[in-house]
């Protein structure tokens, strides 16, 4: 009598433990505490930030130049967070795709077809989560507000 009771609570924990887990996994929040204002990436190991890269306008053809961007497994990639106030009615999330050389041999990037998101803020704050409609893929992308953006690798 005693071994069923032993199992039927250590069945009963254990179903508890997976039920948490799924809802971890499954339940996933979109709400994350952001002590400065920037553009953020949300992955497996916690929020990194973005830094912004400056968009050229040169004969009509808009671009930037690949500056070390920074390169997140696709595996660990969640959401972005925006945090601040920025124009969103002119925010775009980009592929880049390859455009020339500059004359120092810097790589240039223009913009791709602008990827759909959901954009949620969060209650009483200038804080928003950006969430790619569809699967993303190894890349390089972009974050575009007006004359900044913050590019990064998927890999």
């Amino acid at each position: 009598m005693m071994r069923k009771t032993g199992r039927t609570v250590m069945l009963a924990l254990t179903l508890l433990a997976f039920m948490g887990y799924g809802t971890a996994i499954h339940g996933k929040e979109d709400k994350v505490a952001v002590k400065e204002s920037g553009v953020y990436i949300k992955t497996t190991k916690g929020l990194q930030r973005l830094l912004p890269n400056i968009v050229f306008d040169e004969k009509n053809v808009i671009y930037i130049e690949r500056n070390n961007p920074p390169v997140f497994a696709l595996k660990d990639f969640q959401f972005f967070v925006l945090s601040g106030k920025y124009d969103l009615t002119v925010l775009t999330l980009n592929p880049m795709t390859f455009f020339q050389l500059s004359p120092v041999e810097r790589q240039r990037f223009s913009f791709g077809k602008d990827i759909p998101f959901d954009l949620k803020q969060q209650k009483g704050a200038d804080t928003y989560s950006l969430k790619p409609k569809g699967l993303m893929g190894r890349g390089y992308y972009s974050l575009w507000i007006n004359d900044t953006a913050w590019d990064f690798i998927l890999d």
